[in-house]
């Protein structure tokens, strides 16, 4: 509600900054910017880290290892050094292109176009699919095999026993992750900050980045503030309406 300077003394202007927001177009680029990734992201990451999750709830030899060889991407990801290097694997002379090259696909322009510097922001985030991955296979292993075997013995294949005895067991830590992943899709900003500085054309600008330059780039903290309680609301909204829907869904 001020309009907030590091230089000068804040000055109440009451609703100002939001009549600003709503008449902002880059406040509705970077938010479409965002929701495109978060339509891309999210359900990739759910699918993916769930049938990891399967694979490694089998009973194989020195699957303990294996599970935390999975794991090591969601401890790296995190970490700014393995950001830059994700961005030197997308360059026009780097490793994914020179791969491409030996299979005799065209090279890439990763950084020029704007559908594939999304995918590079979007396939360094499923890389980290280790959190989710894990809280799906705790959720695996407390299914009881009794369920399995029964089923076994009545005929049920395995296809049907994921949709009949698996998802249905399983439904609330879905949610619970879906949720989890998607309040963190909202706030991206490591990743495009670092790979792609939000380019091309802004094509990758998500609305964090946009509150951050509000902030430390034009030192309006006031206008960067509104719209961190933006994003705080949409996100509660989206949020209240997905346990909303869900909860009458078990009541049917």
């Amino acid at each position: 509600l001020y309009n907030y300077r590091m230089n000068i003394t804040p000055d109440f202007i009451g609703i100002d900054n939001y009549k600003n927001i709503l008449s902002d177009k880059a406040v509705t680029e970077s938010f479409c910017v965002t929701l495109k990734y978060i339509f891309t992201l999210v359900p990739l990451k759910m699918i993916f880290s769930l049938c990891v999750a399967l694979i490694l709830n089998m009973e194989l030899k020195y699957m303990g290892v294996f599970r935390t060889i999975y794991y090591i991407p969601s401890i790296l990801g995190s970490n700014i050094a393995i950001i830059i290097l994700w961005r030197y694997l997308f360059t026009t002379d780097g490793l994914v292109n020179q791969v491409l090259g030996i299979t005799g696909l065209p090279a890439v322009s990763w950084y020029g176009e704007p559908v594939p510097a999304l995918w590079t922001i979007v396939l360094l985030r499923v890389w980290e699919f280790g959190s989710c991955m894990v809280i799906f296979l705790a959720a695996l292993r407390d299914i009881p095999k009794e369920q399995y075997e029964a089923a076994k013995v009545d005929g049920c294949g395995k296809v049907r026993a994921f949709f009949r005895i698996t998802l249905p067991a399983i439904k609330n830590v879905f949610i619970m992750n879906f949720i989890i992943q998607l309040i963190t899709a909202f706030q991206e900003f490591n990743a495009p900050f670092l790979i792609t500085g939000g380019n091309p054309l802004k094509k990758t600008y998500t609305f964090a980045m946009l509150i951050y330059d509000e902030a430390f780039a034009y030192n309006n903290f006031g206008y960067a503030n509104a719209l961190s309680w933006i994003l705080f609301t949409v996100t509660f909204i989206v949020i209240s309406i997905i346990l909303i829907l869900w909860n009458r869904l078990k009541k049917d």
